[in-house]
C-alpha cells in the first residue's frame, strides 16, 4: 500500500531518548499506548486508514516501521482500494487481511490475490513498484498493511522478492492464533526476514486470558482490531490503538474482558539499530538518497521497473482518478532532520 499523503512527514528513525507522551502501567510489564491517526487513502471517496506507526511518539517496533489498519470498509460506498503503480525502496511490505480480497501485481513479475489469513510479503530492496486493487467480489475490506525496514546488507539488493504463506491455526484455551512471521506458540513461519521478527493474528474468546512466552530481546506492539475490553499486562488497550512493551519481558499477558470476541495483531522484533530516513514510500539513509529515488521514479527509471497488467477501477491501466501511476509528492525544501526513536522501553507519564 502506498502512503498517499500529499505532504508526507519525514521520519529519521534511530535509537534516542525522546519520551512517548501516551503511556500507562499497572503491576507487571510496562505498557505504552500509541493511538492511531486517520489518513485518507486518496480519491474523492477516500478509504480511511488508521496509522499507528510511524508517529512522533515512536517510529519503530523492531524493524516494523509502518502500520496501517483499515476497515471494515463497505466497498460499494467507498469504491474500495484502487492504488495505481507506486514505488518502494529499502523495505518489505506485509499484507494481512481479515475480510475481502486485493489483487497485487508488482514489477518483479509477481501477481497474487491477498486473501484473509494468507500473508503476502514483497521485498523492495533497491527498488520495486506494485499496484493494489480490491477485487470485484469484495463486499468489505478489512485488514492491516505493514512495512518492515531492511538492514544495510539487504537494502541494495536488485532482487524483487515475493512470498506467500498460509499459516495453520494454532489453538489454545480460549482462542487461536495465525503466525505469519517468525515463531510463536510453537508455530513457525517459513517466510524469510532480514532481522528477527514476529507477526501473528490472535483471537480471544470473551473472558479469555492468554500468557504468551516471548523473546526477551524483542520489543512488541499489540494492535486491537476488535474487542473493547482488551488488556495487555493489565493495561487497557483501546480499539484501533497499539499497546507497546519494550525489551526484557519473557511473558506477556493478554486478556479479553468483554462479552464479544477480540481480534488482535501482535508485532515484535529485535530493536533496529540503524538510522532510517522514511519519506513517502521510500526508505533510505540520507536526504540525497531519498531525492535520487524520487527523481528516478518521476523519470520512470529502471530502478523500479514496470507493472504489467494493472487494471484499475477506471479501466485497463487507470485508476478511478485516471492515473496510470502515482506521482511522487514534492520534496520539502529543507534538509531532513533526525527524529530519534525512543529507547526500547515503554515510556510512562510522569
Amino acid at each position: 500500500m502506498t502512503n498517499q499523503e500529499t505532504r508526507p512527514d519525514t521520519h529519521v528513525c534511530a535509537d534516542g531518548g525522546l519520551p512517548g507522551p501516551l503511556a500507562a502501567r499497572e503491576d507487571g510489564v510496562p505498557v505504552e499506548i500509541i493511538t492511531a491517526r486517520d489518513v485518507p487513502l486518496g480519491g474523492p471517496r477516500a478509504m480511511n486508514v488508521r496509522r499507528t506507526l510511524p508517529q512522533r511518539q515512536r517510529s519503530l517496533i523492531g524493524a516494523w516501521c509502518f502500520i496501517d489498519h483499515y476497515g471494515p470498509d463497505d466497498v460499494a460506498a467507498t469504491g474500495g482500494m484502487d492504488v495505481a503503480p507506486h514505488p518502494h525502496t529499502g523495505l518489505q511490505t506485509v499484507s494481512w487481511l481479515f475480510e475481502g480480497a486485493i489483487a497485487h501485481i508488482d514489477s518483479g513479475g509477481h501477481s497474487a490475490d491477498v486473501l484473509p489469513g494468507e500473508v503476502n510479503l514483497m521485498t523492495a530492496g533497491a527498488g520495486i513498484c506494485h499496484s493494489e486493487t480490491s477485487t470485484a467480489d469484495s463486499g468489505r475490506l478489512h485488514g492491516v498493511q505493514l512495512w518492515v525496514a531492511l538492514p544495510e546488507e539487504a537494502r541494495h539488493s536488485p532482487e524483487r522478492g515475493f512470498e506467500h504463506f498460509v499459516p495453520e491455526p494454532v489453538g489454545f484455551p480460549g482462542g487461536s492464533a495465525l503466525v505469519f512471521l517468525g515463531s510463536l506458540l510453537g508455530s513457525r513461519s517459513p517466510v524469510a526476514t532480514y532481522t528477527p521478527l514476529v507477526g501473528a493474528e490472535l483471537r480471544l474468546d470473551p473472558g479469555a486470558e492468554l500468557t504468551l512466552s516471548v523473546d526477551p530481546g524483542f520489543e512488541h506492539g499489540l494492535l486491537v482490531d476488535t474487542g473493547g475490553s482488551v488488556t495487555l499486562e493489565g493495561v487497557h488497550v483501546p480499539k484501533d490503538a497499539l499497546g507497546y512493551t519494550g525489551i526484557g519481558a519473557r511473558t506477556l499477558r493478554v486478556a479479553n474482558g468483554g462479552s464479544e470476541p477480540a481480534r488482535l495483531v501482535l508485532l515484535g522484533g529485535a530493536p533496529f539499530g540503524e538510522e532510517v530516513v522514511m519519506w513517502w514510500n521510500f526508505l533510505g539513509r540520507t536526504t540525497e538518497e531519498i531525492s535520487r529515488y524520487r527523481e528516478e521514479w518521476e523519470a520512470q527509471g529502471e530502478r523500479f521497473g514496470r507493472v504489467e497488467g494493472y487494471v484499475g477501477h477506471g479501466g485497463p491501466g487507470r485508476n478511478r482518478e485516471g492515473m496510470s501511476r502515482i506521482p511522487a509528492p514534492e520534496l520539502p525544501p529543507v534538509r531532513m532532520r533526525p527524529r530519534k526513536n525512543p529507547p526500547p522501553h515503554a515510556q510512562l507519564n510522569g
